[in-house]
This record gives C-alpha cells, structure tokens and sequence, in this order.
C-alpha cells in the first residue's frame, strides 16, 4: 500500500493534470455543483468580518463565494496543487476580490495557528486525503471556539449516473482494478455516516448531515463527454489506459448510455446527490 506522502504526491500530479479542464469547464461545474456550496455556505452563517478557511479549494468555490458574501471579510484558499490555486487566484483578481489569499498547503498539515478561523470548508476534498483522521483533527485545529466546519462527500455511485455511467463504459473496455474502500477515491466516503464520525471523533458537536441533489447539464452528448473525459480524476485516471479505438469505444458507449437523460433539444441532464456534513467547534 502507498505510504501516506505517496499519495499525496500523486494527488498532486493528478491536479495539476487536471488543473486545465476544471478551468475550461467551470460553468458547467459551477452550475452542477454549485447547490452544494449554497448549503455548506449557508450552514455556516458568515459575519461581517468571517475569517474563512477553504481546504482543497481546488479552483476557489465555495471559498470565493464567500468573500462575494463578507468583503470585509478575510478569505483563504489553500490546496496541495499550485496549479489548481492559480485558476482560483485568477478568478478571485478579475472579480475584484481584494479579500482572498491562495497558500499551497495539504489538508493535514495546514500551516496557521490554532483557532485562526471563523468557519472552514472542504468541498469534495474529503475523499481523496491519505489520513482521514488526521486532516479532521488540522481543521477542528484551526476552528475558533464556536466555529463550523462544512464538507461535501460523493454518494453511493448508484446515486450518481453522471459519473457512474462513464466508468460503466470504461469498464466494457478497460477491467478496472476492484475498488479499495480504504484508498482515496471518489466514493470513498459515500457510506452513511462516514463523516459523521469523523467530526465527533474530532470533538466537534452539533454534528448533522443532509443529502444535496444536483444535475450536471451539458448542450449534447458530445459536450459532456468531451467535459467528463477532462475534469473528473477516476475517469481522467481510467481513459490514460486506453488507446484510440479503446477511447473512442468507451465514447460511444457514454453516448449511447446518456440518450436516457436526453431533452428533446439534444440537451442532457444527469442526476447526482451529494451529502453535506456541519459541525461545531
């Protein structure tokens, strides 16, 4: 098994690779995922000046949509992919976002002193950390008392087709190696509870979680698989196993599988659900 930097090394290479696709994709992003950051950021209630936290910001949500919220705020980003915070640090200038920092810094071993922070959030960061445990207890770290911690977790794969059907097409081609429920992955953290624990093992109290659906809506079948194919990391890391016939296979396999999504405009909505956890320093 990876030893722990292992992981967190390849963690980085695979967001550096994608890095590219998140950025030429956001508004299809951002529209598929974007109730789920309303519900984290919600849940924790921001003041005027919210001293905010988001760990593996990724391309900076929900972390700049609270800065929009608190401009008096103060809003770090942090992530272990410099190339993923450079979309986000592009993106919070050309808004005018004077209130947000990028820090390059992993979910275990975040660089800033005890309680700094108002609140903090983790959007689909969880599963993928090598030590679970450990980054639970860096974020409750740098909680003020009072403060809440936000995450977002992936479902069952049955819940979530839009991911679910492509790797249903990879796997016609390309046998895909059994899943590890200990190793990080998409749906690592889809069994009830998982993060749950997490927190109250961490101390943190008033702990709840609550399922968010989404759709993720793209103009043809074409545009989604072109879409998928770029920015999601378990069918990103499937597809760099197969060659042009292979791909194009597993093309159109994903298209044929999406005429069940399909409006009669060509447009395709997939369904997904994520659960949303909050807890209380």
């Amino acid at each position: 098994m990876p030893s722990a930097d292992e992981v967190r090394e390849a963690q980085r290479r695979t967001w550096a690779g994608l890095a590219p696709g998140w950025d030429r994709w956001d508004g299809v992003i951002q529209h598929q995922l974007g109730p789920v950051g309303v519900a984290m950021v919600a849940a924790l209630e921001p003041g005027d000046r919210h001293r905010h936290l988001d760990v593996a910001s990724g391309t900076g949500e929900p972390g700049l949509t609270v800065a929009r919220l608190v401009p008096a705020g103060r809003v770090t980003l942090t992530d272990i992919s410099p190339e993923m915070l450079d979309v986000a640090g592009r993106r919070a200038a050309a808004e005018g976002l004077g209130n947000v920092e990028t820090r390059v810094a992993g979910a275990d071993a975040l660089p800033f002193d005890d309680a700094s922070f108002d609140g903090v959030t983790m959007r689909f960061g969880y599963m993928f950390l090598p030590e679970l445990r450990r980054a639970t207890t860096e974020m409750v770290r740098v909680l003020r008392p009072g403060g809440r911690l936000a995450s977002s977790v992936w479902v069952r794969p049955d819940d979530n087709p839009w991911t679910s059907l492509v790797l249903e097409a990879v796997a016609a081609e390309i046998p895909l190696p059994p899943r590890d429920p200990d190793a990080p992955s998409m749906f690592r953290c889809a069994a009830p509870g998982t993060v749950e624990a997490l927190y109250a093992d961490a101390g943190l109290r008033d702990v709840s979680g609550h399922d968010v659906e989404v759709e993720l809506v793209t103009t043809s079948p074409e545009v989604y698989w072109d879409m998928i194919s770029e920015h999601v990391s378990l069918v990103a890391a499937a597809l760099a196993g197969a060659g042009p016939s292979q791909r194009d296979r597993i093309a159109h396999r994903t298209r044929d599988a999406l005429a069940a999504y399909q409006d009669d405009d060509g447009t395709v909505r997939v369904p997904g659900v994520a659960r949303v956890v909050v807890g209380t320093r």
